[in-house]
């Protein structure tokens, strides 16, 4: 039998039809003791990837593990339909974009549904039926079907509106000025590391550039912008692009010069602005002059081609003394202008970027490696030591990094300048438009600064289990620097209106923070037992904080399943929510939720990565198709890859190879249990009791992990150590039926939650319950057999030894003589050890106790020489080691009952003798530094 044996096509489709039909997956209240878990629900933007499926399979592995040891569990899901991704979706469609309508049809979508696809709420129900049937479902997840819910069902709606209801209540809704991120074609954004309404770019931030007006001497304005405004006080000169068109507009009654891009940018974030529809070629204003606002110095206009029209305003201006590119810049223009050193800095010169540029040996502008270098060289010894000189007038004296916004509040002060807002990075809306940013007069914020709410949500996450424990650490950070978020945006949104202001929606990440609580209702509205007009705010408030009285029974029904299984125990979802979800879904029930119902944990995962480490992203394509992977290599290896192939918290790439090789483990462990089945019935007592001792061990370390979220731990020792000591055991000639019968049965157990398929196929071979529904494995101390697990540990070290001797030596053997430790080595080692475990290893003192014993003196060369040896010894084991060095077994009556499985392997005679016995003392002999468990090798 080999791997194309086991269908597991066919496998995996027979168990996910048995559990569905049975409805397994139901949530009951039986046990007394319940747990609640699920994932970040997705948004509905495209076909999920297979690096979706990573944390989707733990939710599912964690759940099937609480179940089976006793818990009742809920395992809920849903789709995160608001904001924008299915609006510019349906788009796409609607616009016959041929790479979406491609895209569709690869996944075998008819024509006709591809039409109906240009409606965003058949966008969410398509995919919705996508998500739960041909990746939930087919995965074998044990999702409560019953729950599932979408964030622009009227239901939920009305959940939201109750949520913003309570902040305005407890004063965390305020309405303050506001730069946000806005595209032209779908209007607000959110940009962040979710990427919920964006393709690109969710690292951005944005930066605000205090933007000096230099004035030319017609009047015309000339902004310039910059990060550091406190080095006007150093300017040489302007750079202006000469290759392209500028453009006029009057600004707040004054004619300003700036690039067509920033003009575009301009018209959202200042009030008054009005395009001239007159242009200027960069090529005339070079030659020209212009002034600096606050010193009053008038400065030539340059050429520089490397001045970006979509950067700021198109116009630079030069620092050379502190800006290694100005400084280069200057250099290659050949002009007679002398660099301004503003700056003193410990460690430079007179001029500072100079100094660097050739210290790194720049020569053109070319060289942006060396000059980012450089850059960043200067701008952070200027920072940390550095100090305005005497050219800075009243600033003269104070330190960089203490300057702050003297200069540019001084500047907005005068009209001489006023601030720009770009991102770090550019931006692109999930529509394919850039992203630019707007301002809002008077945007609504829920007030995450509020200090007694942040020093309540720290003291709530001091509670939690958080995984993994450095975002715990680093939890109370995250909540402090966590700012006032605007919460609603204007435009073609899906969502929920915002109770305090017509026509605005609220974003995605804001309806995304007590979602879990709507999963409890979910089930009602969607049985048709309370609908969603009978939602209002006297319902959720006795629902969720047990204010008022039940207006219909079915109040007291939802209530009660409320209390039963809130809190949350575990909020699953990736690395990019530990900044954005995570904080405001703590945040939010800190605020609304009484303190019993507050979240318990939050296990953060890593991602599945491509090749050169790049995020897979819905947006980008993607590697593999979830359904294509699924047909090729099994769920169950699937999920075995994700759940060992790496911590979950490190990022894995995604490996077809890795893949397949899990694939090939399932069908080998069916193989071998197959095989197990036509063995005649044997026993042997010492060889038994040792299965059945590294049984409890596997037990007792898959267990101890699970029970930490360990899932890599669990994982290798169900699937790896449990393997190879049944084949050992097979190996070494055992086969008591009951014994592996009972063995294949507890095995089963354990991979149950993380491969259900095989198991449920190996457990039916001789069951007709589920697998799923049983107990999971409780460790037994009493059937641990240290003895037996010493003899076989010392029988794997010689048969490995002698391998590794055969294999260097390439000799062919006739005879294997073994010579085990005499006893007196034994008893020495075994004291020493105690010792050293308690710190009191004195190799004289021992040494003195040892000659005590005439036995001992008789032998005193040959004991001199051995304990002189424990030291490095001692040092060279682990805890596992001291354990079974510390257990006195007959090493050489062992190994004889075992000389069969040793003449079997290497073909040849094998015989043992104890060194004692042989009276083998002499110090040249090979044997004399053999201690426990470690015999002496001879081959002929």
């Amino acid at each position: 039998m080999d791997a194309k044996s086991y269908n597991y096509i066919d496998i995996e489709q027979k168990w996910q039809n048995k559990w569905f039909e049975d409805k397994i997956y139901q949530a009951k209240k039986e046990k007394q003791k319940k747990f609640l878990i699920h994932f970040a629900y997705p948004g509905v933007s495209g076909y999920l990837h297979v690096g979706h499926m990573r944390g989707f399979t733990y939710c599912d592995i964690i759940a099937r593990y609480k179940r089976m040891t006793g818990y009742d569990v809920l395992f809920p899901a849903g789709f995160h339909a608001s904001g924008i991704p299915s609006i510019g979706f349906a788009k796409k469609v609607e616009r016959k974009d041929k790479n979406t309508i491609n895209y569709l049809k690869e996944y075998g979508v008819s024509d006709t549904l591809i039409e109906k696809l240009s409606d965003p709420f058949e966008v969410v129900k398509y995919f919705g039926n996508v998500y739960v049937n041909d990746y939930w479902k087919k995965f074998g997840f044990l999702i409560d079907y019953s729950r599932i819910m979408s964030t622009i069902s009227l239901g939920y709606k009305k959940f939201i509106q109750w949520q913003f209801y309570k902040l305005k209540e407890k004063n965390l809704l305020i309405q303050k000025p506001h730069f946000a991120p806005f595209c032209p074609n779908c209007g607000p954004v959110a940009v962040d590391k979710s990427e919920t309404d964006i393709s690109q770019g969710g690292s951005a931030e944005i930066l605000e550039f205090t933007t000096i007006k230099f004035k030319m001497k017609d009047g015309t304005i000339l902004p310039a912008a910059t990060l550091r405004p406190e080095t006007i006080f150093g300017v040489t000169n302007m750079w202006i692009n000469p290759n392209i068109i500028y453009v006029k507009a009057k600004i707040n009654n004054e004619t300003w010069i700036v690039s067509k891009e920033s003009l575009d940018k301009l018209l959202y974030q200042l009030d008054d602005v009005k395009a001239l529809n007159e242009t200027i070629s960069g090529k005339d204003l070079i030659g020209k002059t212009c002034m600096i606002p606050m010193i009053n110095r008038e400065i030539s206009i340059l050429p520089g081609p490397f001045a970006d029209p979509a950067v700021a305003t198109g116009i630079v201006m030069s620092v050379p003394a502190h800006a290694p590119y100005d400084w280069i810049a200057l250099v290659e223009s050949k002009t007679d202008i002398e660099a301004i050193t503003i700056i003193d800095v410990k460690g430079f010169g007179t001029n500072p970027a100079k100094e660097a540029c050739d210290s790194l040996g720049v020569k053109n502008q070319t060289e942006t490696e060396k000059l980012d270098i450089a850059t960043e060289e200067v701008y952070k010894k200027e920072f940390h030591t550095g100090y305005l000189n005497e050219k800075c007038g009243e600033y003269a004296g104070i330190k960089i990094s203490d300057i702050k916004d003297a200069v540019k509040n001084d500047l907005i002060s005068k009209n001489q300048a006023f601030v720009m807002r770009e991102f770090s990075e550019e931006v692109i809306c999930r529509c394919g438009g850039k992203v630019i940013i707007k301002q809002i007069p008077d945007q609504w914020f829920i007030k995450y600064s509020d200090k007694e709410l942040t020093e309540r949500s720290k003291d709530q996450a001091k509670t939690m289990n958080i995984y993994p424990k450095e975002y715990k650490n680093e939890m109370p950070g995250v909540l402090d620097w966590f700012d006032d978020r605007a919460c609603i945006r204007r435009g073609s949104w899906l969502g929920t209106e915002f109770p305090f202001k017509k026509d605005w929606i609220i974003e995605p990440i804001s309806d995304s923070t007590l979602y879990p609580a709507y999963y409890i209702i979910a089930k009602y509205v969607n049985e048709n037992k309370i609908k969603p007009d009978e939602m209002t705010e006297e319902f959720f408030d006795f629902v969720f904080i047990g204010n008022g009285k039940p207006q219909r029974p079915i109040w007291d029904e939802i209530k009660a399943d409320f209390d039963y299984w809130y809190p949350v125990d575990i909020n699953l979802g990736g690395k990019e929510h530990k900044t954005v979800h995570f904080p405001v879904f703590l945040m939010n029930h800190v605020a609304v939720m009484p303190k019993e119902k507050r979240p318990r944990g939050i296990f953060t995962h890593w991602w599945v990565t491509q090749k050169g480490n790049e995020k897979i992203s819905k947006s980008k394509g993607g590697v593999e198709h979830i359904a294509e992977a699924a047909s090729k290599y099994g769920v169950d290896a699937m999920r075995l890859y994700y759940a060992h192939v790496g911590s979950p918290f490190i990022d894995i790439e995604w490996d077809p190879e890795a893949v397949t090789k899990y694939k090939n483990k399932i069908a080998n462990i069916y193989k071998m249990i197959n095989q197990i089945g036509k063995l005649d019935d044997k026993s042997d007592v010492n060889l038994d009791n040792w299965l059945m001792s590294t049984l409890q061990r596997t037990i007792k370390k898959t267990t101890d992990a699970f029970n930490v979220y360990g899932l890599r731990v669990a994982t290798n020792e169900i699937f790896f150590e449990c393997q190879k000591n049944i084949q050992w055991y097979l190996n070494r000639g055992g086969s008591n039926k009951k014994l592996l019968d009972n063995f294949i049965n507890i095995w089963t157990k354990l991979m149950t939650p993380v491969t259900p398929h095989l198991a449920e196929e190996i457990w039916h071979r001789a069951k007709k319950n589920f697998v799923s529904n049983e107990s999971y494995p409780k460790f037994n101390p009493k059937e641990i057999s240290e003895k037996e697990e010493v003899g076989e540990y010392l029988l794997s070290e010689v048969a490995d030894d002698i391998a590794e001797i055969l294999k260097v030596t390439k000799i062919k053997p006739k005879k294997i003589c073994i010579y085990t430790s005499p006893v007196w080595k034994q008893e020495i080692f075994r004291k020493a050890i105690e010792l050293a475990a308690e710190n009191k290893l004195n190799i004289g003192i021992l040494m003195k106790e040892i000659m005590n014993d005439p036995k001992m003196k008789i032998i005193a060369k040959q004991v001199t020489q051995f304990v002189g040896k424990l030291p490095g010894e001692v040092l060279k084991l682990n805890e596992n080691d001291t354990k079974r060095y510390l257990i006195n077994i007959k090493e050489d009556e062992y190994i004889e009952k075992s000389k069969g499985y040793l003449k079997n392997i290497f073909s040849c005679d094998i015989e043992i003798f104890n060194a004692e016995d042989k009276n083998i003392y002499d110090p040249a002999d090979k044997t004399r530094f053999a201690i426990p468990l470690r015999p002496a090798i001879y081959i002929e």
